[in-house]
């Protein structure tokens, strides 16, 4: 409690400082609103005492600018979006805006989902017509810097050796609607309307079927790989989040029903430090749970009015989560202070949507990339600020259902329902 009261008191000063500062500068309206708003009392005097403390902390920052090796659970500065640290942060990556298509794979029906190796250097598409696609980054990058000329003249057996579908799986019987690589192994797992979860060995070039498998009680939704390998959350038609033994198969469940969702669940996943995991869900709420003793230590009511929550993801040093909803809104929630910071508007407002989408983080999270179901154009805000960035057409014929950036480079992939994956980079100058 006294914590508590200390930092009331330490907000407050700050408040008075900045009002102070505003009368000094010049900015008298501001000052009087503000003033009026925080219920300033004593009245705040000008004064630069503002400036002077700003300038003395930066000076220790640089003193300690050297001791980049923060202990614990977090991350350095500069690592992704950390609004403790800056706001004003020089943005590192290139416009997405400039991202090109460099491939398009077809599948016979509908492409639900996609998702990137950890590595960012294989990528893998799940469809409806239940097949499974891993792609290799490196063959899709050579083949869109050949010419037409050149690609006409490759021998069948070039063909094969260089095509960047490097492996086709089929073990399903129904709609793949999520995959997930393995963080350690050559295995790709994924989840599928027909209530299964599959394990492929795809470092063996004529695996066609799983090696393993979990059979649901549901059809399965979306599911998410612990940093270690060794669990795997799945989420389900059903209200209740599994927690899975990846060596055993043994399933975990909260001790307390009361915890769980009421709706299908929409998304999981587990923060980069692997202390905590999100789940969302169609009942409209967000969920933070412990990684450790499988409990629900947060719930965010109706975290987009009402509207199903349809993804959720942990910034990089898992300060934060990035949600989107059926609202068309994302939103950057603070897990600190259980708030959220800032809202994304823009998409949506040539019609309602209908179809489940996520909002990602680009490589760097400099930016927030999330699909315009209407207009199947990208859009993109600065996620410090949430400025809209300029919008990037995806080039479908139809819904896109699933995007995924890739963790280390300037490129992701899209899926719709036109059939298409497409995978977009950011070509350098001198490509």
């Amino acid at each position: 409690m006294g914590d508590s009261n200390l930092e009331i008191k330490d907000r407050e000063g700050l408040y008075r400082l900045i009002i102070s500062q505003l009368f000094y500068d010049g900015y008298q309206a501001i000052a009087v609103n503000l003033s009026n708003g925080v219920k300033a009392h004593p009245a705040c005097p000008p004064s630069d005492k503002l400036l002077h403390v700003v300038r003395m902390g930066l000076h220790v920052m640089e003193d300690q600018s050297g001791l980049q090796n923060i202990k614990g659970d977090t991350v350095a500065p500069g690592t992704g979006i950390d609004l403790e640290f800056e706001t004003d942060a020089p943005t590192i990556s290139p416009d997405v805006s400039l991202y090109e298509t460099c491939y398009v794979t077809a599948h016979k029906g509908p492409c639900r989902t996609g998702a990137f190796h950890q590595s960012g250097k294989l990528v893998a598409t799940g469809s409806d017509d239940a097949s499974i696609k891993i792609l290799d980054v490196d063959r899709m990058l050579a083949k869109s810097a050949l010419s037409p000329e050149v690609l006409a003249q490759e021998t069948t057996q070039q063909i094969m050796e260089n095509h960047p579908v490097i492996r086709t799986l089929y073990d399903h019987t129904d709609e793949v609607t999520s995959l997930a690589f393995h963080p350690t192994y050559s295995v790709l797992i994924s989840g599928s309307r027909d209530y299964s979860v599959k394990f492929f060995e795809y470092s063996k070039s004529s695996v066609k079927k799983a090696c393993k498998s979990i059979q649901e009680a549901a059809e399965v939704r979306t599911l998410s790989v612990h940093a270690s390998g060794d669990f795997l959350l799945v989420g389900t038609q059903h209200p209740t989040l599994r927690l899975y033994d990846i060596n055993t198969f043994q399933c975990f469940v909260a001790s307390d029903p009361s915890q769980q969702h009421t709706g299908v669940i929409t998304a999981v996943n587990w923060s980069p430090n692997a202390n905590l995991y999100v789940s969302a869900s169609k009942d409209g709420d967000l969920k933070v749970w412990d990684g450790v003793s499988n409990k629900c230590i947060n719930t965010f009511r109706k975290a987009h009015e009402g509207h199903e929550v349809c993804s959720a993801v942990f910034s990089r040093n898992s300060k934060y989560i990035l949600t989107s909803g059926k609202d068309s809104l994302v939103k950057l929630w603070e897990l600190s202070t259980a708030r959220c910071l800032i809202a994304y508007t823009g998409a949506g407002t040539t019609g309602k949507q209908e179809h489940r989408s996520q909002a990602v983080f680009n490589h760097t999270e400099d930016y927030v990339l999330f699909p315009d179901e209407k207009t199947t154009s990208l859009c993109c805000w600065d996620s410090r600020n949430a400025d809209r960035q300029r919008l990037l057409s995806l080039g479908h014929n139809n819904v896109v259902r699933s995007i995924s950036h890739s963790p280390t480079g300037p490129s992701f992939i899209s899926c719709s329902d036109d059939f298409r994956a497409r995978f977009w980079y950011r070509k350098a100058a001198l490509d």
